[in-house]
């Protein structure tokens, strides 16, 4: 495609505009990258409140598949992107039809669906080098009683709805085929996948960002700790995890996103294994077509961040491989934060955090704080590991955060 310049207008005198499908913080803080570069923006969401409909220069509140909205979204802008997986991949395929869609409907739609995602991950082991964990699809009672009675190596597992899981939602751990059994029928009996559970001695992440041209770019992978499913905090510095281990993930999210002729921002999560090797096995867990929680940090430790590079990726500009400059420890800002422990609303002691040296604060706007709704993060970066730990440390005891501890 042809590049989109920020700042020029088209025959009839309209501003280059950027748009994307949903409203929430990675939408907030692709509209605050696209303004930053001078573009003007749209956001299509139906809620009124939302943070990247309150800051972008157009909102079109409609809900995703709605044909007027995609008409008008089509009409504003020049090249489309989403916020988040759970798109209709339908709204997607209509946009696309007149306007350049990054990432597209195909790739979303794998994203979306764990069985389509697995296979995908199978299919291009050899070139990534990594593969998922073994697993089963459950998506009739018929395959319910053949795993039970043919993959009893499945378990402990953990069930997962093939669609609409995310921040630990629609999963289930099972033991025993009893427990399988009964969490199918909790999920609905819709179709799922059955993975067996690896021992874990970490999780980790990394970000890859593809042109239109093919040009592949990527930030080096960043450690993480889950609390109760969703994430709690991203370690992002030199020796965070082995070396050898960081190349492994780096290489095999690359050629992931190759496989899928992807565009934009990915994100490719992996769990490390202990598998009796000096630094432990690699095990693709998922992937996110879109920039990620565990890659906020490169808002304030890099030269370019990965919302940077989701808007030069879908305008055709080109890519800089981006530069770490501080090493950084990410805090996920949860609703808890606003309650005490009576379950009290109150304000978060936001003095005392941002009088620690450091420190970067993102709140995304929403205007309710309730338990497990991301309301924002905070980011600690400075000269060397043991200093950002001392902060982050301090910082957490501050705001009561989880996950640490985890370390």
């Amino acid at each position: 495609m042809s590049p989109i310049y920020p700042g020029s207008t088209d025959a009839a005198g309209q501003q280059a505009t950027l748009g994307v499908l949903g409203g929430g913080q990675l939408g907030r803080m692709f509209v605050h990258a696209a303004q930053r570069l001078g573009y003007f923006t749209a956001v299509l969401e139906p809620d009124a409140e939302s943070p990247a409909g309150l800051v972008s220069h157009h909102h079109i509140r409609t809900d995703y598949d709605d044909p007027a909205g995609l008409a008008q979204l089509a009409q504003l802008c020049q090249a489309v992107t989403t916020e988040f997986e759970n798109v209709p991949a339908q709204a997607l395929q209509t946009l696309a039809l007149t306007r350049p869609v990054a990432p597209g409907a195909a790739v979303v739609g794998i994203a979306q669906d764990r069985i389509e995602e697995k296979a995908h991950f199978v299919a291009c082991a050899d070139q990534s080098g990594v593969t998922c964990a073994p697993y089963a699809v459950i998506e009739t009672p018929a395959q319910l009683e053949a795993v039970l009675a043919e993959r009893a190596d499945l378990l402990p597992g953990i069930l997962k709805t093939a669609r609409l899981g995310y921040d630990g939602k629609g999963q289930v751990r099972v033991r025993t085929a009893a427990e399988l059994t009964a969490a199918w029928a909790e999920l609905g009996g819709v179709a799922c996948v059955l993975e067996k559970m690896l021992p874990l001695t970490a999780e980790c992440s990394v970000l890859v960002v593809r042109g239109w041209d093919g040009q592949v770019v990527s930030f080096a992978p960043q450690r993480n700790v889950h609390v109760e499913g969703i994430l709690a905090v991203t370690y992002a510095y030199e020796g965070n995890m082995p070396l050898a281990l960081a190349t492994r993930a780096r290489e095999a999210a690359v050629a992931i996103a190759q496989q899928l002729g992807y565009v934009g921002v990915l994100c490719v999560e992996f769990f490390v294994v202990d598998d009796g090797s000096e630094h432990g096995g690699l095990v693709v867990n998922e992937m996110a077509p879109r920039p990620h929680n565990s890659g906020h940090y490169t808002l304030d430790a890099c030269d370019a961040s990965q919302f940077d590079l989701q808007v030069h990726a879908m305008a055709g500009l080109p890519l800089p491989q981006p530069r770490q400059h501080s090493p950084a420890i990410m805090l996920n800002l949860l609703g808890e934060v606003w309650f005490d422990a009576s379950g009290q609303r109150h304000e978060p002691d936001w003095s005392a955090v941002l009088r620690l040296p450091g420190t970067h604060l993102h709140l995304y706007g929403k205007l309710h704080a309730r338990p497990g709704r991301k309301m924002g993060h905070l980011t600690i970066t400075g000269p060397d590991e043991a200093s950002i730990k001392a902060v982050a440390r301090q910082a957490a005891e501050l705001l009561g955060l989880p996950g640490l501890d985890v370390d």
